[in-house]
């Protein structure tokens, strides 16, 4: 039975999930992808990710994202001349997944 909806890249699935993530140290004043497995994540899924706690001074999250089913990426700032590691701990991810692959380009 096909969609009754309009393929502009509605959400099919929005949740939230706590991942513990144990980053390793980074280069200085660099920015540094480190990659984690996190089951159930598929290509094409938008995250957004925060530390439930305080983040080692000096170190940023760029960026994240899903680089391979299950695998997200995460890119890590480091502001310093040190060599820090982001902290360990549990944190929040956002996840969402349209229902139509790839999405679109335009809003038309």
């Amino acid at each position: 039975m096909p969609s009754t909806t309009i393929s502009r890249g509605n959400i099919l699935l929005n949740m939230i999930l706590g991942v513990s993530l144990t980053p390793t140290a980074l280069v200085a004043s660099t920015t540094t992808a480190q990659n984690f497995t996190v089951p159930g994540l598929q290509l094409f899924d938008v995250i957004t990710i925060n530390l439930n706690g305080a983040q080692t001074a000096g170190v940023g999250i760029v960026n994240a994202y899903v680089s391979a089913a299950n695998i997200m990426t995460v890119v890590f700032s480091n502001s310093t001349a040190g060599t820090p590691t982001p902290a360990a701990g549990t944190y929040v991810l956002t996840v969402d997944r349209s229902e139509y692959q790839p999405l679109p380009t335009n809003a038309l």
